[in-house]
């Protein structure tokens, strides 16, 4: 059995100091662990804990995500089309519950998650219980990590001793009211470029945009190609999630997170989380044509639902509909003068401006260029 305090102390010793995941009882100890010693984010799904630790190495800080095996599968579009594309990586930790007695819905995952791992092209170990043992495989996998490869832990139960849980509640947020402004109708909305090329020009030195997969990013990639841009291909609905992480590590920018209907209705449950940890520095725009329009224009269920109403339950500090670019364009001035955690909706229509071509800059180009970009910043607000 380890010792969860010197386990911990091994991890934060390594600069593991920002995690995120969806609790399991196997690593109870390692999250109260985390929530206690570290920045914490209490993803409500596996794939979004990904996406939190993702944009948390963007901002300079080693990641670890954690989660059972029941979730592993939630977890695996960031993890192949996010992490491993970009050359992201992430340090894993997934319990491994199987066999008798155990929960019956933990049977089938149980016994496939090395295999699941394996197929993806995971390096993985069983977590040792012996201390000298798990900190030479510690060492190992950070080597990895420096590499800019991922490796995940399989847990067995049992492996860590208790810990205390140290920290204190989630904080309770006010729940503002959404603020309106009347829309035209959806056949007169603007065109989705449109919006893009209104918030690039209106963009300061230290705001930088994370663009959601599909047309969004082709678009922006069109209108404003530039290192402040991160270009989001696969991982569909993890966009805000990856900002939030972005944005938490690194306070002193300003971090858009560039949404679409589609994507934000794959994991609507981002609002609740993005609301409860977001810093000020966290925009999030969500351009709303009602489709999938990079794969055939097919109809979300967008019309039916109230984003703001939502975004405003959730718990950010702003959440508003904007009429036209223009009013868009505003907000988000005042956004960059005045930061606070803010949701801005804007009705666009489908169409583009022409025929659109795909960014000609590879992901993992397209991660080293916003790094350095990044770097050129420096630290200061």
């Amino acid at each position: 059995m380890l010792a969860m305090q010197a386990f911990g102390a091994a991890l934060r010793a390594r600069g593991y100091t920002f995690c995120s995941g969806v609790p399991c009882s196997y690593l109870q100890s390692l999250i109260d662990y985390a929530i206690s010693e570290c920045i914490y984010v209490g993803a409500v799904n596996e794939g979004d804990a990904v996406a939190h630790c993702a944009g948390a190495w963007l901002g300079g800080q080693k990641a670890v995500v954690l989660m059972q095996n029941s979730g592993l599968t939630n977890a695996l579009s960031p993890l192949t089309s996010l992490n491993q594309l970009f050359g992201i990586p992430v340090l894993g930790f997934v319990s491994l519950r199987v066999g008798t007695p155990e929960e019956p819905q933990h049977e089938i995952m149980g016994r496939a998650t090395p295999a699941l791992l394996e197929a993806i092209g995971m390096p993985w170990a069983f977590l040792a219980e012996d201390p000298e043992e798990a900190e030479r495989q510690l060492v190992d996998a950070d080597r990895r990590i420096e590499d800019g490869a991922s490796f995940f832990f399989v847990v067995r139960k049992g492996t860590f001793d208790t810990y205390g849980l140290q920290a204190a509640p989630l904080p309770r947020r006010t729940h503002v009211a959404p603020q309106r402004s009347a829309a035209p109708p959806p056949a007169m909305a603007p065109l989705r470029h449109e919006a893009l090329r209104a918030l690039a020009d209106h963009r300061q030195p230290r705001t930088v945009f994370i663009n959601t997969t599909g047309y969004t990013s082709r678009e922006m990639y069109a209108v404003d190609d530039g290192g402040w841009q991160f270009y989001m291909v696969g991982s569909l609905g993890c966009v805000s999630a990856l900002g939030l992480g972005l944005a938490l590590a690194r306070p002193d920018l300003r971090v858009v997170a560039l949404d679409g209907d589609g994507a934000l209705l794959m994991r609507l449950g981002a609002l609740a989380t993005n609301g409860t940890y977001a810093p000020p520095g966290f925009l999030h725009v969500l351009l709303n044509n009602a489709c999938h329009e990079s794969t055939g224009a097919q109809a979300t269920v967008g019309d039916n639902v109230d984003f703001t109403a939502l975004a405003a339950a959730s718990g950010y500090a702003i959440a508003r509909d904007v009429a036209s670019v223009d009013e868009l364009a505003a907000r988000f001035d005042e956004w960059q003068r005045q930061p606070r955690p803010t949701f801005l909706h804007l009705r666009t229509r489908p169409g583009t401006a022409g025929p659109l071509v795909r960014p000609a800059i590879a992901p993992s180009d397209v991660k080293t260029r916003l790094l350095r970009h990044l770097a050129a910043l420096g630290g200061d607000a």
